[in-house]
């Protein structure tokens, strides 16, 4: 059971001049959160974004790859035009259709103090499966 546990969350992977993101859950919804959640640590220290205001998204995409693409990026749309950054997801999936609420709070540069400014996810290593245990992994490269 502790294996399982430690596969669960978010992190960074290498890449040339990019930065790749994934999440990891017991679910497709809980990776693609933790992938949100790994977006926004791009950006700045999610211990210091608070969930205060709540905002409604949703998607829409022949398959679970361009979902998580088309979240992400929607998820970057928001935090530019609303100037705000998010720490807690929710996130529901049905077929091809994602619902979501992100909470989270305007940017402040002096409390957040955004590292980099992420431009958009993209198509490179842009995954979404199951794997042999039965995790969940969504995945991409996003630019910065």
């Amino acid at each position: 059971m502790p294996d399982k546990i430690k596969k669960l969350g978010w992190e960074h992977f290498p890449h040339q001049a990019d930065i790749g993101i994934r999440g990891r859950g017991s679910t497709k919804e809980q990776a693609f959160e933790q992938a949100a959640l790994a977006l926004t640590a791009v950006i700045a220290d999610l211990d210091k974004i608070e969930p205060k205001e709540k905002v409604k998204i949703n998607c829409q995409a022949i398959d679970d790859e361009l979902l998580l693409f088309d979240w992400l990026n929607s998820l970057l749309y928001e935090m530019d035009t609303r100037k705000m950054l998010f720490s807690q997801f929710e996130v529901h999936i049905d077929r091809d259709k994602l619902t979501a609420i992100a909470w989270g709070q305007k940017t402040n540069v002096s409390k957040h103090q955004p590292a980099v400014e992420v431009k958009a996810a993209t198509y490179q290593d842009l995954r979404v499966r199951q794997d042999e245990s039965g995790t969940w992994i969504a995945q991409c490269v996003v630019d910065v």
